[in-house]
């Protein structure tokens, strides 16, 4: 059987973005599998898609995507390699591996084909994600793909040399906005606030000043000085803040990820 989308690795990423496909197009043109058979099983039966091995997926799979780790790599392509060469029939590798290059890809593989390298994260599982994508030349257009992605978010095509520094800010900053998150619970927690309230209350703030940044077209500095009255609440905020330094550890953080991005394999 014809697949249009085959998923190697029903892991958290796999699984998410296999939800986005499943809500584009019809379950049983979804194969899924995984080193654990009754994960992709319950995957399989949740999308109402079908559970399968890695050899049908890279045989049968129009876009076959790889969500295995970049250390599994070598590994994985050993098997599928082989099968890889007795395709003759139109498909494309989707490569989800931080730090692990299309031209690495294609060394992997063992010969030439369309790859699109993408960078998601997780919030496409509620189809409000990010996923970061590049094509080689091999791929001749990427509107289909545009649109089985379409559900899982925003979708952007960036230049390869950009994207693993672009994905340090979409792929990891989730985990740091749920520790702000948290935090900025924890603190309403302390002032006397019902946990459920504080993080309802943390979260709506975050969304509505997320959404003013991007729709009011303003400098984040900007809006952040309008909030800030002279001898006010929200500049001893800021000052608080400002004295452990938590402008410069964020950006640390990013720039601690993208060089841990760039050594993933060793």
């Amino acid at each position: 059987m014809k697949y249009l989308a085959g998923f190697i690795g029903s892991g958290n990423m796999g699984s998410a973005l296999a939800q986005a496909v499943a809500k584009t197009t019809c379950p049983n043109e979804i194969a899924v599998s995984d080193h654990s058979k009754k994960k992709a099983e319950d995957l399989a039966s949740a999308l109402g898609a079908t559970a399968v091995d890695n050899a049908e997926i890279v045989k049968n799979a129009k876009y076959i995507f790889l969500g295995v780790k970049p250390q599994m790599l070598k590994k994985l392509f050993k098997e599928i390699a082989p099968l890889l060469a007795e395709r003759n029939d139109e498909f494309v590798l989707v490569t989800m591996a931080a730090g692990t290059s299309i031209s690495e890809i294609t060394e992997l593989a063992e010969r030439s084909c369309p790859i699109i390298r993408i960078m998601p994260n997780t919030p496409v599982s509620i189809g409000r994600g990010i996923i970061l994508f590049t094509a080689n030349e091999n791929v001749a257009d990427t509107t289909e793909f545009c649109e089985m992605m379409k559900m899982a978010g925003t979708i952007d095509e960036i230049p390869e040399n950009l994207i693993d520094a672009a994905s340090c800010v979409t792929g990891c900053s989730p985990a740091w906005i749920y520790m702000f998150i948290e935090a900025l619970s924890d603190g309403g927690v302390k002032c006397g606030l019902p946990r459920a309230k504080a993080i309802s209350y943390a979260c709506d703030a975050l969304i509505g000043s997320a959404m003013l940044v991007k729709e009011s077209g303003k400098h984040p500095g900007q809006l952040k000085d309008e909030v800030t009255s002279p001898g006010g609440t929200t500049i001893a905020g800021v000052h608080a803040l400002e004295k452990k330094s938590f402008r410069g550890t964020v950006m640390d953080a990013v720039t601690s990820a993208y060089k841990r991005t760039l050594n993933l394999k060793k």
